[in-house]
């Protein structure tokens, strides 16, 4: 019958369905959350481009003989350091914590040796007992007091100038001014003599 038949394919299904159940294959594992992307590697910062330099003149490959080369010892421990520029003859390298400036040796009227930074930064000061570090962009004094030991001689050799002659010093002090000497007051000139008074004539 009919009816049976169907009854019977019903209840075959159904006691197969927990066996195809069983057999079926596992769904495949999700797969992990891919990783966070590497964050990419900050660039190095380069070195800014080396400035161009035009063949020194005669003054300055001159005053660059002037310049004294080595370590300074300056105020608060710190150092500098002052070299010939390993490229171009007449300039100078100033290097100051860990910055190198490339300077232009200018000799002034004064007799100071002035080294010029080429962009325009820094300006390097030498004079006979110290030589200091300006900041021409602010106005002011990076390091000071920083004596090369050619300086330190000079300044030793002062010193004993003064003990040995005491107007030393006031030769020194007018060398570093401005040149002018103060002179002392002219004396007023003396008033002339007061003339005798005639005498009276007799009546």
């Amino acid at each position: 019958m009919p009816t049976l038949r169907s009854s019977a394919a019903a209840l075959i299904l159904c006691a197969a369905l927990p066996a195809f159940a069983q057999t079926a294959p596992a769904k495949p594992a999700a797969k992990p959350a891919a990783k966070a992307a590497k964050p990419a590697p900050a660039k190095k910062a380069l070195p800014p481009p080396e400035p161009v330099l035009v063949d020194a003149d005669e003054a300055q490959l001159a005053a660059a003989e002037r310049a004294y080369l080595g370590d300074y010892a300056c105020e608060f421990k710190e150092t500098v350091l002052i070299e010939k520029h390993p490229k171009v003859a007449g300039y100078i390298n100033v290097v100051w914590k860990k910055q190198v400036f490339t300077m232009k040796p200018v000799l002034s009227s004064t007799g100071a040796l002035r080294l010029e930074d080429v962009t325009g930064r820094t300006l390097m000061i030498q004079i006979a007992n110290k030589s200091m570090l300006l900041d021409t962009k602010i106005g002011q004094r990076l390091i000071d007091d920083c004596v090369h030991p050619e300086q330190l001689k000079l300044i030793e050799a002062a010193k004993a100038a003064k003990i040995n002659d005491p107007e030393a010093e006031a030769a020194a002090a007018a060398r570093s001014g401005l040149g002018i000497t103060p002179t002392a007051p002219e004396a007023p000139a003396p008033a002339p003599a007061a003339k005798p008074a005639k005498p009276a004539k007799a009546k």
